[in-house]
């Protein structure tokens, strides 16, 4: 059953309005769990990631990594964070966008 009448529950309209949201409902969408202590302390959660916090990528190509967030690219979904780059073929370093809630 529905839990609210005014939020649809139709996967297209939400597809829709998570992929064409603005940015500043794209920051709280761009949430990130926090680990047990830091739950336990605040008594939350997850929270929306910012520039200059510390994250463990969890997933994926570089998961057990540690490092803080360089850059929040919230028109792309995705947060770049120190150590985790690659080399261009031309020799240029360029930092991996990660998603946030991986």
């Amino acid at each position: 059953m529905k839990q609210k009448s005014t939020v649809s529950s139709s996967r297209r309209k939400s597809r829709k309005a998570y992929f064409t949201a603005p940015s500043h409902i794209r920051r709280k969408l761009m949430s990130a769990p926090l680990s047990k202590e830091l739950r336990a302390k605040y008594n939350v959660r997850s929270l929306p990631i910012r520039r200059d916090d510390e994250v463990i990528i969890c997933r994926g190509h570089y998961h057990d990594r540690e490092g803080k967030v360089t850059q929040v690219y919230r028109k792309k979904w995705r947060i770049h964070i120190e150590r985790v780059t690659r080399d261009k073929a031309n020799g240029q370093t360029v930092a991996i966008g990660i998603h946030p809630t991986k």
